[in-house]
């Protein structure tokens, strides 16, 4: 198969790996309340902790992230770098709208950061250094994650990689849309704080 035809095929893999609901699963399997019926009702790690197990944070965490990582590698292998670009998108998106449970999923936030040590893992050096002195200084995770990925972009376009640039900043554009809630209550000053319960 040629590196144009993997083009669409790295956006497929990319989606079904995305689409794959680690929190749910894990909760699901560890005998949890449905993680839909609990907190901001997402399906991802930060969602998970609410139910009070850390563990089953941490993997979700962990498999959230390598669904992004494991997409560009696979794709970039047999495709090259827009392959790879493109089944982080895919990643992102199937994440977000999971086609298994309605198009209802995640925030997006740890196949983001599966995504950027993919294709660039400097990048999530960056982001986790802006996530923890956001997240230090506010006690918001939300918050920081935006923060975060806001500039993640910028980041990108000042050491010369326009096309990562555009791909994060629209995935960052996602991402805020997903967090749409959350900027509500930070506004409102109700966001949960990091170790509140």
């Amino acid at each position: 198969m040629s590196p144009e035809a993997w083009l669409p095929m790295g956006l497929i893999i990319g989606y079904l790996l995305g689409s794959i609901p680690f929190g749910l699963i894990l909760t699901r399997l560890a005998g949890t309340q449905d993680l839909r019926s609990i907190g901001s009702g997402s399906i991802g790690a930060t969602n998970v902790l609410r139910t009070g197990n850390k563990g089953l944070a941490a993997a979700t965490l962990l498999g959230d992230a390598l669904k992004g990582t494991v997409a560009v590698v696979i794709a970039g292998y047999f495709g090259g770098p827009n392959a790879a670009m493109l089944a982080a998108l895919g990643a992102f998106l199937g994440h977000l709208f999971p086609v298994w449970l309605k198009f209802k999923g995640g925030k997006g936030v740890a196949v983001y950061i599966g995504a950027l040590i993919g294709l660039f893992w400097p990048a999530v050096v960056v982001f986790g250094l802006l996530w923890l002195a956001t997240a230090v200084t506010t006690r918001y995770s939300s918050l920081s994650a935006l923060v975060a990925s806001f500039v993640t972009p910028i980041f990108f376009w000042w050491f010369g990689h326009p096309a990562l640039a555009s791909l994060f900043a629209v995935m960052t554009m996602l991402l805020f849309w997903a967090h749409r809630e959350n900027i509500k209550r930070l506004q409102a000053g109700t966001e949960g704080r990091i170790g509140e319960k």
